[in-house]
């Protein structure tokens, strides 16, 4: 069986701080954070997510 080599990273909305999504990337690939516009339930719009170590 192959090694895993997409770790789980958490996304932090920039606006209210809290962590609602965690997804997997490829760190080979992707070396920066990720940066993606999500749906934050608490703000009620889409926002800048960032991921969080």
């Amino acid at each position: 069986m192959p090694k895993r080599n997409r770790p789980y990273v958490a996304l932090e909305c920039q606006s209210c701080h809290n962590r609602n999504y965690t997804t997997s990337k490829n760190p080979k690939n992707t070396t920066d954070r990720l940066e993606l516009k999500k749906f934050c339930k608490h703000e009620q719009k889409v926002l800048a997510h960032k991921e969080t170590k």
